[in-house]
């Protein structure tokens, strides 16, 4: 079997990588500048998966997911407060973890703990618990209006990439990241009332995966004794 080792797929499925390499476009994609500002886009997106305020009250989270690749299934369950993260991967049987505390980093595997590099864990410490509330107006140089296969999509670009957010539902859809790192989101599940990517196909360098979220918890099953690193 091929060694398949997936740091943070979980964590930061829709997030960016630090290189910075040239975007990949989207095909058959028709552009055009765009009415809307970076911050309506943001708005309108928080508003469609559930409202700022109802994403900002959320205390805890557990998500369980099975993420296929070739050759492999994946099995992760991951907790959440606030930046700390605890996810376990189950690859086939073999057992990867990883652990943040909100300061340090560990990534576990066959007994053996290797610290999560500096410049990575410097970015985790600026992540917020919901993928979602990591946008920022700021950071986006541009909106323009794309059309795909007949829908409208209002895309916005950084540094980092580009994200395509329906112009109808306000939903992410796709996001295209700098290193070939490419997202789409074909589904969204609903939990007391916030959305949730239910199903991501992603294609990393020429690997094409699928991650389907199975369950979600809320508020419950989360302390801070999932989150030591000693």
């Amino acid at each position: 079997m091929k060694k398949i080792i997936l740091p943070f797929i979980l964590i930061l499925t829709l997030s960016e990588p630090f290189s910075a390499q040239k975007i990949n476009s989207t095909s058959g994609a028709s552009s055009a500048s765009s009415q809307m500002t970076a911050k309506k886009v943001i708005d309108n997106y928080l508003t469609a998966l559930g409202g700022r305020a109802k994403l900002e009250s959320l205390k805890t989270i557990i998500i369980e997911n099975t993420m296929s690749a070739p050759n492999a299934e994946v099995k992760m369950t991951t907790k959440k407060m606030g930046n700390k993260f605890n996810s376990v991967q189950d690859i086939m049987g073999t057992k990867v973890s990883q652990v943040f505390d909100g300061k340090r980093g560990i990534l576990e595997q066959k007994g053996m703990k290797t610290e999560i590099p500096a410049m990575t864990i410097s970015d985790l410490k600026t992540k917020r618990m919901l993928d979602a509330l990591n946008y920022e107006a700021s950071t986006f140089t541009g909106v323009t209006s794309e059309q795909i296969d007949g829908k409208n999509y209002h895309v916005l670009t950084s540094a980092k990439g580009r994200y395509f957010f329906d112009a109808a539902t306000g939903l992410l859809y796709k996001s295209e990241i700098n290193g070939g790192s490419n997202s789409t989101v074909k589904s969204y599940m609903t939990v007391e009332g916030i959305k949730f990517p239910e199903l991501v196909e992603a294609d990393r360098k020429g690997q094409t995966i699928s991650i389907k979220t199975t369950k979600i918890i809320l508020n419950s099953g989360v302390s801070d004794a999932d989150f030591k690193t000693d």
